[in-house]
């Protein structure tokens, strides 16, 4: 694989620590979900990279398609205890968009999730659900 952009960040303390990227341009003081603290937990962190990231390919993916089309996603990540022990990702993507019938919107985020970084490193690892609105 070639690699276009590494980038590298650095935790202590777990959940109730910090996290930094080590060019320090941005940090974060984490806590744990539910916790009431003031800061942010890995999820948190998870979700926005994933929703913008998903957002991107899907830009990238219309353009292939020749599709006009606005979008907006979000990204819900949620957190549990497997059955067999563990703990595993819970992930749902929900996305609008405007200018393209419901079809073509299913058929364009389906098409997005086999592109996506990060949809590709969760596949067959996490529950992933789509979820599209045309508007």
């Amino acid at each position: 694989m070639k690699i276009f952009y590494k980038t590298r960040a650095t935790a202590t303390g777990g959940r109730s620590g910090h996290t930094a990227l080590d060019d320090g341009s941005l940090a974060f003081d984490l806590v744990r979900p539910g916790s009431g603290a003031g800061g942010v937990n890995p999820e948190q962190l998870f979700a926005l990279g994933y929703a913008a990231c998903f957002d991107s390919a899907l830009s990238m993916v219309a353009q292939q398609m020749k599709l006009a089309v606005s979008s907006k996603t979000s990204v819900e990540v949620g957190i549990g205890q497997r059955a067999e022990g563990g703990y595993a990702l819970d992930i749902d993507i929900h996305v609008e968009t405007t200018g393209i019938g419901a079809d073509e919107a299913q058929k364009l985020i389906e098409a997005t999730h086999q592109v996506c970084p990060y949809s590709n490193a969760t596949r067959n690892n996490i529950d992933v659900r789509l979820h599209v609105t045309t508007l």
